[in-house]
C-alpha cells in the first residue's frame, strides 16, 4: 500500500513537472515565419542594399522550407590565410521571443582581407532555442572590394543555418572553418 502511494505520487509530480522542466529548456520553436515575413525584414534591415535579398531568400525557402527562428546581427572578420570572424546579434522567435546571441570562428584557405558585414540568418529545424548553441562547419567566399550580398549554407546536428551577409570591405579567397555561437562574448575564436 506504501509503495504504491509512493509510486502515485512520484508519478503525479513528474506529471506537475514535466510542463516546467519544457519551459526551463526553451519550449519548442514550432511555428514558422513565412519567406514575405522575412523579406521584409531583411528589407528593413538592410536598407538599400538589400536588392537582391528577396530571391536569396526564395532560393533559401525552396531547398529548405520556412524557417522557424531568425538573426539579425553584426559581424567582422578579417584573414591573412588563417583568419577570425566575431559576430553579435539577436535571435527572433515565432513562439519563444528574442535571444541575444554571440558567434565567433576560426578559417583557414586561400582568403585575404578584412570585412564587416549586416547578416541575417536563417535558422531551420530548430526544436529548442538552446539547440542553436554549437560550432557550425561551413565553406565561405568572397570576392568583393567595395560590397556584396551572399548566401551560405551550415549546419549541425539537425539545425541548418543560412547566413546572408551584406559586406563591405575588401576580401578575397575561399576558406573552410566554423562559426560557434555561444550565449556570451569571447575573444577566443576556437
Amino acid at each position: 500500500m506504501l509503495k504504491r502511494f509512493a509510486l502515485s505520487l512520484i508519478l503525479l509530480l513528474g506529471l506537475v513537472g514535466a510542463p516546467q522542466l519544457a519551459h526551463a529548456q526553451g519550449g519548442s520553436v514550432s511555428e514558422t515565419f513565412s519567406s514575405q515575413e522575412i523579406v521584409d525584414r531583411g528589407h528593413e534591415f538592410f536598407g538599400s542594399v538589400a536588392q537582391g535579398l528577396a530571391s536569396l531568400v526564395e532560393r533559401a525557402v525552396s531547398q529548405y522550407g520556412l524557417p522557424n527562428a531568425y538573426i539579425l546581427g553584426d559581424e567582422a572578420g578579417g584573414a591573412i590565410f588563417a583568419g577570425a570572424r566575431y559576430g553579435e546579434g539577436t535571435m527572433y522567435t515565432r513562439n519563444q521571443g528574442e535571444h541575444p546571441l554571440f558567434w565567433q570562428g576560426p578559417s583557414i584557405g586561400f582568403d585575404i582581407g578584412g570585412d564587416g558585414s549586416k547578416v541575417m540568418m536563417l535558422v531551420y529545424n530548430l526544436n529548442s532555442v538552446s539547440n542553436v548553441y554549437g560550432r557550425y562547419p561551413g565553406v565561405d567566399g568572397s570576392a568583393y572590394v567595395v560590397g556584396g550580398l551572399g548566401m551560405t549554407v551550415m549546419s549541425y546536428g539537425d539545425v541548418v543555418m543560412v547566413p546572408i551577409r551584406s559586406g563591405v570591405g575588401a576580401r578575397l579567397g575561399v576558406n573552410v572553418g566554423y562559426l560557434n555561437f555561444t550565449q556570451t562574448p569571447t575573444w577566443n575564436p576556437f
